[in-house]
């Protein structure tokens, strides 16, 4: 085994400043930022962040990488079609609304997205979150909310204006967090609070998508327990169930995820995966045609897909205060998902990726989308999975499945015009396996971190019934309660010396240790705030005693060895006082200033007087996992040192972070008790310094000391 040694000095913090010298850091202003903005290389730098494909456009590698662009690019463009289509119907809209943003988002995004593999457009979760705002506006029964602007407008037109609008309010909302550079809010999305709340969006879906599998007429509902009352109108009218769509919805289902299934198996022997969703859309297409689904057995087929784009559309800024609610974790959550697949490929691939950056690409994405009528984006996961499977290298292969879109939107839409909605159903239902599964989460998270699998089970149990949008604000409030509670309630611990090292553990997890007479170690684990500053002082008084019980103690022994001497009455057996009057007196260090002697607190003291016996003379508190004390916890620590100190303790504080220091200096924490030199470099250096001070409790020591 490696060993080694060193030979240096026993410091504490006061000694190791004194002989190392510090280098004084002088902190920037905010003129010398401003003038570091206003340099010319780095606003050029600054420009041209904003525009990343020009970095990859530099280095693009045109034999090597064209051709798998254009393979990817095309089998992308017929998924996105189909699936742009189908998360239409999640959105409460025509379908062919799909194909805008299939198209507009991912043209934007080429320019200012620094992910070269995902694929930007219709996300299901979110087109669900949209869907329960249009149908919240623009209900299937009854008249719509009164809104200027929805005069003359038919219920379609009023839903696409519905939509359009709070995606228009989605991207300035992301593109304001991304100009504030404040992408990392996202990191309080952990992955178990996306997770249970993928999942349950799963389930969303899942209902919502029973009508058009099962060819039922179903208005669209939206709030708290909407998924029930959609279930009761499903259930209510089953045996009106359109046959032709059930066993159409089936078969697809069936076929495609049997191929899925096969693609994922020999993903590594073929060369691109099988496109089974467009195979049998294509096949669902022709079929329906040739037997005339549509009037012989009664079944909702796509119907016109109109040819082109339409004109522009102003936002409604009415309808902005109706949606603000739902449009800030539309933007949280489609962010969110974004850069989490982003940030898988883009480790895979060797290349960075920017969260500020991320958030103005898909703020300006939705924003200009929505001007012509496309609803919000994101990315969906199946749909970047086949990108980056197929060959993928930039988002040229997003630029030609854009193009392969707009084909379809001008040329060949007339084409999946007797496509069933049962198809695109079915469609949808299949892809949700991989959120659906992610339901076996919940065992490995109660076996390895219980306050966890309790985020993931409030999260999606919340986001079922009361809908996305609250179950968003329920799960993330559930996973803060959790930050609070473990950062409140750490698991703090008694540390001792394993035996012939400088090395020291929690004296419950190791058999060899050494453990010295007189000296307790105490390691706190997490900052120490307002919150937590008394159940660290309830700690400590469950690692020894309870000091300022043993300080009052002896002042009133004390008050009452006073009184008998001057009595003369001190050798007979005499009750101790319990007068309790002016406490902040018993709070005061003893004061043996009128007496013939010094008392021994831990001998037998006269007139049977009874002061709590105190065995620890020293106290090390390990504030290596320490990153900060606010004031309260401040003036409760320094309290807490206090009567410590009166009652004769010594006090050590340990890899004290030096911020932290600093902080305690400039707050002036330290007095003619509480000195600065009880702070010490490490752990064993005060241990070794306690040795050096009380060298009688030591006889049997297991380490060798060598002063200099």
């Amino acid at each position: 085994m490696k060993q080694y040694v060193v030979t240096r000095p026993l410091y504490s913090e006061d000694a190791f400043a004194d002989v190392h010298e510090k280098i004084h850091r002088h902190h920037k202003t905010v003129r010398h930022h401003f003038l570091l903005f206003c340099d010319l290389k780095r606003a050029k730098n600054a420009a041209l962040s904003l525009l990343p494909f020009i970095g990859w456009m530099r280095i693009y590698q045109l034999k090597e990488w064209l051709l798998s662009d254009i393979v990817s690019g095309v089998s992308t463009g017929l998924v996105a079609v189909l699936q742009g289509l189908a998360y239409s119907l999640l959105a409460s809209l025509p379908p062919w609304y799909g194909l805008f943003t299939a198209f507009f988002p991912v043209i934007v995004y080429f320019f200012l997205g620094t992910s070269r593999h995902i694929s930007v457009g219709a996300f299901p979760v979110l087109s669900l979150m949209v869907g329960a705002v249009v149908t919240r506006l623009v209900p299937d029964e009854g008249p719509p909310v009164n809104i200027t602007g929805f005069e003359g407008l038919t219920s379609d037109e009023q839903r696409v204006m519905v939509a359009a609008s709070v995606t228009f309010l989605m991207g300035i909302m992301q593109l304001a967090m991304g100009l504030l550079q404040v992408g990392f809010i996202v990191m309080y999305l952990s992955d178990t609070l996306v997770s249970g709340f993928t999942t349950a969006a799963a389930v969303h879906i899942l209902v919502s998508q029973l009508k058009f599998v099962l060819g039922l007429v179903v208005p669209g509902l939206s709030g708290p327990l909407s998924i029930v009352y959609t279930l009761e109108k499903i259930f209510v009218q089953i045996e009106k169930t359109n046959v032709c769509d059930l066993v159409t919805s089936i078969l697809i289902m069936v076929v495609v995820f049997i191929v899925k299934e096969i693609n994922d198996r020999y993903k590594a022997k073929l060369p691109v995966p099988i496109p089974i969703e467009v195979i049998m859309t294509v096949i669902a297409c022709g079929v329906s045609y040739a037997f005339n689904f549509r009037v012989n057995y009664k079944v909702d087929v796509v119907g016109r897909i109109p040819v082109g784009y339409e004109s522009p559309m102003a936002p409604n800024m009415q309808i902005f205060g109706q949606t603000a609610v739902e449009a800030f974790p539309m933007a949280i959550v489609g962010f969110a998902v974004a850069f989490s697949v982003a940030k898988v490929y883009s480790v895979k691939h060797d290349y960075i990726i920017d969260g500020n950056q991320e958030l103005i690409a898909f703020g300006a994405s939705n924003i200009i989308g929505a001007a012509f009528k496309s609803f919000a984006a994101s990315t969906a996961l199946s749909r970047s999975a086949v990108q980056e499977s197929t060959g993928g290298k930039t988002q040229i292969a997003g630029l030609l499945s854009a193009l392969i879109v707009m084909v379809v939107t001008l040329a060949i839409g007339f084409l999946l015009e007797p496509l069933p909605k049962s198809v695109l159903g079915a469609v949808v239902i299949v892809n949700l396996k991989g959120m659906l599964m992610q339901i076996r989460e919940v065992p490995y998270l109660w076996r390895r971190d219980r306050p966890d699998c309790v985020v993931w089970l409030v999260t999606c149990l919340a986001s079922i019934l009361l809908g996305l949008d609250l179950g968003l604000a329920v799960g993330l409030g559930m996973e803060l309660l959790t930050v609070v509670f473990r950062a409140q309630f750490p698991r703090c611990s008694v540390l001792a010396n394993i035996t012939g090292t400088d090395i020291y553990k929690d004296r419950k997890d190791y058999m060899s240790i050494y453990e010295p007479e007189g000296v307790k170690i105490f390691r706190i684990p997490s900052p120490i705030f307002f919150a937590n500053i008394d159940f660290f002082r309830g700690k400590l008084v469950e690692v020894g005693f309870n000091p300022l019980r043993v300080l009052r103690k002896r002042n009133k022994a004390l008050r009452t060895i006073r009184k008998l001497l001057k009595k003369g009455e001190l050798s007979g057996p005499i009750e101790e006082s319990e007068d309790e009057s002016n406490m902040e007196e018993l709070d005061q260090p003893t004061d043996f200033k009128d007496l013939p002697v010094q008392v021994n607190w831990n001998s037998e003291l006269p007139a049977n007087i009874q002061v709590p016996r105190v065995d620890v003379h020293s106290l090390i508190l390990d504030f290596s996992a320490v990153s900060f004390l606010d004031i309260s916890a401040l003036k409760g620590l320094k309290a807490a040192l206090k009567e410590l100190i009166r009652v004769e303790v010594e006090v050590y504080i340990v890899a004290c972070d030096v911020y932290i220091q600093k902080k305690l200096h400039s707050c002036m924490f330290f007095d003619d008790e509480v000195k600065s030199s009880m702070f010490f470099l490490t752990l064993h250096d005060a241990m070794l310094h306690i040795l050096e001070k009380h060298p009688g409790f030591y006889r049997n020591v297991n380490f060798e000391v060598f002063y200099m």
